[in-house]
């Protein structure tokens, strides 16, 4: 029993709650609601677990599938045997690990730079750097496809916020242009779009910050492990390294672990340090997890053949997709939309190929445009190409079935 106060049937906040519910519910009375599946332990990187039966995992993160990883694992374990599961507060006023310094001088070798910062989250990441580093005097420029945590932090800086068509460097040059000449400018994309696979075009927009005298922040949420020779990003996948001003990336997805970093010179990360309130306000990662993830870094370099084998597995995967009819957009990447239409069509994919222990979710509108709803397919390293041939077939079956093809 509680003791909320009823609220009057004309409540804003009360009509937005109550909309929420009754949408969810009509999925869930369609049997279309596949959200916040509990899944038990994974049988490998490749399967998980779901009431007791295995299925083949196509939406995962996990690119290099280093979830469970021997080496990762036995450094958390080591982390908590050393220091504890928690930490004393936040590091300004508590004390840093050592840990943690060691963590982020590996990110920073890792990419390239003088130094890296971690925060708790890949949101709070975007949050709380873009919204230290400008203000209402100044201009951010956003790709309109580009993560929300990106938007929300160009929102709560108060910066005049600048939104370019999706990949079109013509309309973001013809946005920069717009600015006054003596504000601050920063440009912010994502390296791999995380609905679309697609990648920006990181040559050209560089170009454009220089002539314009624009910061760049780039993240590689999804492109971290991904892009690359060696994984280390979209830099090194264009040959193009030291041409980003912040790089910014997560730990949750190639990485194992959880958190989120920024890395660039040492001036930009000792800002970070003593203006960031994410940083300041807020305790440290706990030693496993900084373990788990500093660990993580140095195993993508002493096991390239991950790398590799996404790379791979990517080409199959699509490739496969596409044969069958499947339009799959622009993606290069391991993440793959399989387009299905409206988001009935994408719910009834999905229902089908649960029934066929294949594990894939939708991503309906207000998340993507009206109209382009999809499953939001991954492929990583672990997967065994029959794995993705089976999946393939699936996808061909159910979408001859419920009309996508």
């Amino acid at each position: 029993m509680t003791n909320m106060v009823p609220k009057r049937d004309t409540d804003p906040i009360e009509g937005r709650i109550r909309a929420m519910c009754e949408r969810v519910k009509g999925i869930q009375q369609s049997d279309f609601y596949y959200y916040n599946i509990p899944i038990s332990k994974p049988n490998g990187t490749a399967t998980v677990l779901v009431d007791g039966r295995e299925m083949s995992m196509f939406a995962s993160y996990s690119y290099l599938g280093l979830i469970g990883h021997p080496r990762i694992d036995a450094a958390a374990r080591k982390a908590i045997d050393d220091f504890g599961t928690g930490t004393h507060g936040v590091r300004t006023l508590a004390g840093t690990l050592t840990l943690h310094t060691e963590m982020e001088a590996t990110i920073a070798e890792f990419k390239g730079t003088e130094d890296a910062v971690t925060f708790t989250s890949g949101y709070v990441t975007n949050l709380t750097a873009i919204s230290s580093l400008v203000g209402r005097h100044d201009c951010v420029f956003s790709d309109k496809l580009n993560h929300a945590s990106i938007v929300d932090g160009c929102l709560m800086s108060g910066s005049k916020f600048f939104r370019f068509r999706h990949n079109d460097m013509d309309d973001l040059a013809a946005r920069l242009k717009e600015a006054p000449s003596q504000a601050a400018k920063l440009v912010i994309c994502d390296a791999v779009f995380s609905m679309d696979g697609d990648i920006i075009d990181l040559p050209r927009v560089v170009e454009l910050c220089k002539a314009n005298d624009a910061w760049l922040m780039i993240d590689e949420a999804h492109s971290l492990g991904v892009l690359g020779e060696t994984g280390r990003g979209i830099e090194e996948y264009f040959n193009l390294e030291g041409a980003i001003d912040i790089k910014m990336g997560t730990l949750s997805k190639t990485i194992p672990s959880v958190g989120g970093y920024i890395a660039g010179s040492a001036d930009l990360i000792k800002f970070l340090r003593h203006q960031s309130r994410a940083y300041i306000f807020s305790a440290a990662l706990p030693p496993a997890q900084a373990a788990a993830a500093m660990e993580s870094f140095r195993v993508i370099l002493d096991e390239p053949w991950r790398v590799k084998q996404l790379r791979e597995n990517t080409k199959l995967f699509i490739n496969g997709l596409k044969e069958r009819g499947f339009d799959t957009m622009k993606t290069e990447t391991a993440i793959v939309p399989l387009l299905c239409g409206t988001d009935e069509k994408a719910f009834e994919m999905t229902r089908e190929c649960h029934k066929r222990d294949l594990f894939v979710l939708p991503v309906i509108s207000p998340a993507v445009p009206v109209g382009l709803a999809r499953l939001r397919t991954t492929v990583t390293a672990s997967h065994e190409p029959e794995q993705i041939e089976r999946a393939l077939d699936i996808f061909e079956q159910v979408g001859k079935e419920v009309g996508v093809l």
